[in-house]
């Protein structure tokens, strides 16, 4: 489903401040793969996400999603393929407007806009049962702000819109790092559940080893922009915290930090 090969993106390049954020980088993930990234600050975890979106451009690689070379996409084009959520809850959805409308403007995604109705009988039923399924009580306010949500539900809600369209690939940037510790649980069950029922394929960054352990099928740990550590299978289901620590000390890797070990 995506296949990274060689990916190279150097910060400030050719200054006295530039860092070398990705060296390199190969990576391949199957048609169903949820796969968490974990890493140090710098390790190059957020700046791969951003790299397959298309937030900025990179310096050397390519990057193919569904048999679609997207490497030179700019990051508009590549929406149609990818789905996103982000660590702010504020970002990903429009505070001003009713849930109706934000989930409206998500099904609509890709498609030329004219000036018909905005959202039918039908389309409105299909939001509420979509709701319903997050065991939030949103299916009851569909017309409430969205800016008058709580971050989980907030969050919640920007899952929803991110997987509406089944994208290719679901990217989720550290989704629950603004979150308290229970309402971050919930957001994450309720992304392996949408990721399973719809068969995504997805990259999870996160800091918190507990998370990246509990979650996907599959596990890579990066530093200094490479990828160190990658399991998947019964291997992965077997890891401890411990293991993962022993990886960053054989790393040479000092960044770890009570956040990455403690849910």
């Amino acid at each position: 489903m995506l296949e990274i090969k060689n990916l190279v993106k150097i910060f400030n390049k050719g200054t006295i401040n530039e860092r070398v954020a990705l060296n390199g980088v190969n990576l391949t993930l199957n048609d169903g793969d949820f796969v968490t990234v974990i890493g140090g600050n710098g390790a190059g975890k957020s700046t791969i996400l951003n790299a397959v979106a298309g937030v900025w451009p990179i310096d050397s690689g390519s990057i193919v999603l569904n048999g679609h070379d997207i490497t030179k996409l700019p990051e508009y084009k590549r929406a149609k393929y990818i789905g996103r959520v982000f660590q702010d809850p504020m970002m990903g959805t429009a505070a001003t407007m009713q849930i109706e409308e934000n989930l409206a403007l998500a099904a609509r995604r890709g498609q030329s806009r004219g000036l018909r109705s905005g959202i039918n009988n039908s389309e409105r039923a299909q939001y509420k049962e979509l709701l319903k399924s997050l065991d939030l009580g949103l299916e009851d306010r569909l017309t409430s702000k969205v800016g008058l949500l709580s971050g989980g539900q907030r969050q919640a809600v920007t899952l929803l819109m991110a997987s509406l369209k089944k994208p290719d690939l679901l990217l989720l940037d550290e989704h629950t790092a603004a979150l308290d510790p229970k309402t971050a649980k919930k957001v994450l069950d309720i992304s392996e559940n949408i990721i399973k029922e719809h068969g995504l394929t997805a990259l999870m960054v996160t800091h918190n080893m507990k998370d990246a352990i509990a979650h996907g099928n599959r596990l890579i740990m990066m530093s200094e922009g490479k990828i160190i550590y990658d399991v998947s299978g019964e291997e992965k289901k077997n890891l401890k915290v411990a293991d993962l620590l022993q990886k960053f000390e054989e790393a040479g890797n000092d960044e770890v930090n009570d956040s990455m070990v403690l849910s």
